[in-house]
């Protein structure tokens, strides 16, 4: 819960993450990682900025050399497939393809093939459409009717209901003659052309060949699959074009990361001995007192983090100062890593700091010197820490104690925590000076260290 509203565990982790640094028991092996030496050094140059900024320029060249990477491949696909591409947009261009056009030839085709016959049979129903009278005059179907027409009219004058038939008459022959005028309009274009049937079966012959090449079953699927291929074509043109956008953006933001990364460079390289000279006085007043801690820069390849690694160096002596990872012992990791945490306190702003056992490895004054410098650290923050030397204990302002019991009716670990008052906290301080059996002296000690902090 934030706020008291529910969130998910990914929201609170990146929030808390902004709220409380927690050190656990075996975080100073992070001593030995650069990434965290090198984070050290930046929060302590103020270089949060530049960090963000030349982790987001790298992030970005990277997604333009992978855009890069890809293009350069489409284009040597292209390239290998171009002059097949050309052939094949060339032959289905020239085509001059048209939908619906091979439905069409075939349909002409079929006349022309067939246009003896057709014409014979035009003129038979033309032929058909006239009659011969006895006197040897031809009439039409029309003069025939119109005389059957004037007939019936006479006899309608004393049979009303032939009048009927007059009508019917008069329909047919308007009808006939519509067939007749159309019988002769299709005779007269019907042509018998060899040269036309060539010609229609040479192009049919093309677009069939087509058809099965490219295995389509319409002129519509040629014309999408020729219109594909010249936007491939066209591809490769524009895909240069990007190409060549695309080095711009990447010289660009080449220049601006090497510029961040040489800022970075100068600022660590500024604050290098200061830091350094902060965290070797820290040491030493921690009984280290010949202890140096050095801070060197290493030029690495432009990355996220700019283009230096940075590398600890630590000697107990004063001599001959070696990576941290490689000398100090456990009680002086614990030392370095507090010096460490009391420099980070006053530059990140973290609201709340957890100690577990960053005392591990030391005892007796130097602890009670660690507690002083865990004391000092809250006035910057809130502190917590967990401790099992009374000397650092009995520096806390309030004590909680932690304890684990195991419910007997269930069998389960149940872990409480309470608020220690004062005559419990010496108490609790006493047991830790003394184990599990309480004596005056321990009793005494541990009035003497609480009241030392008062």
């Amino acid at each position: 819960f934030i706020n008291d509203s529910p969130v998910p565990v990914n929201v609170l982790q990146d929030i808390s993450s902004r709220l409380v640094d927690i050190h656990s028991q075996h975080q100073t092996l992070l001593l030995s990682d650069r990434n965290f030496q090198l984070g050290i050094l930046d929060h302590y140059a103020g270089n949060s900025g530049l960090c963000e900024e030349c982790n987001a320029l790298y992030r970005e060249l990277g997604t333009l050399k992978s855009e890069l990477a890809a293009l350069d491949a489409r284009l040597e696909r292209l390239a290998g497939e171009k002059d097949y591409n050309e052939a094949q947009y060339r032959q289905l261009e020239a085509a001059g393809l048209r939908e619906g056009e091979l439905e069409e030839l075939e349909t002409e085709q079929r006349q022309l093939a067939n246009a003896e016959e057709i014409k014979t049979c035009l003129c038979g129903v033309e032929e058909l459409f006239t009659a011969s009278s006895s006197s040897g005059e031809v009439l039409s179907v029309d003069a025939v009717l119109k005389e059957a027409d004037k007939a019936l009219s006479k006899v309608s004058r004393y049979i009303p209901e032939v009048s009927g038939l007059v009508d019917r008459i008069d329909s047919c022959r308007r009808e006939l003659d519509d067939i007749l005028s159309e019988v002769s309009t299709i005779n007269s274009r019907t042509e018998l052309s060899e040269s036309r049937l060539e010609e229609v079966e040479d192009r049919m012959s093309l677009l069939y060949g087509l058809l099965q090449k490219h295995s389509c079953r319409t002129e519509a699927e040629l014309i999408a699959l020729r219109d594909d291929l010249s936007v491939t074509l066209s591809d490769s043109t524009q895909s240069e074009e990007k190409r060549e956008e695309l080095l711009s953006r990447i010289n660009k933001v080449q220049d601006a990361l090497q510029s961040v990364a040489d800022e970075l460079h100068n600022r660590r390289a500024a604050s290098a001995d200061a830091f350094a000279a902060a965290i070797t006085t820290s040491i030493r007043d921690l009984e280290l007192p010949y202890a140096v801690f050095e801070v060197e820069l290493l030029p690495v390849p432009v990355g996220v983090s700019g283009r230096d690694q940075i590398q600890f160096r630590f000697s107990a002596t004063g001599r001959n100062a070696v990576d941290v990872a490689k000398c100090a012992s456990g009680g002086e990791m614990s030392r370095i890593m507090l010096s460490l945490k009391a420099m980070m306190a006053r530059y990140t702003n973290m609201p709340t700091m957890i100690f577990d056992e960053i005392d591990t490895g030391v005892s007796g004054s130097v602890a009670d010197k660690m507690g002083s410098m865990i004391c000092a650290m809250g006035t910057y923050m809130q502190v917590f820490a967990i401790t099992h030397l009374p000397q650092v204990a009995a520096k806390g302002s309030a004590h909680y104690l932690v304890s684990k019991t195991v419910d007997p009716s269930t069998s389960k670990a149940v872990s409480t925590i309470e608020k220690l008052s004062a005559e419990q906290r010496v108490l609790e301080v006493a047991r830790m000076l003394s184990g599990s059996e309480l004596t005056d002296a321990a009793i005494a000690n541990a009035e003497s260290l609480l009241s030392g902090l008062s």
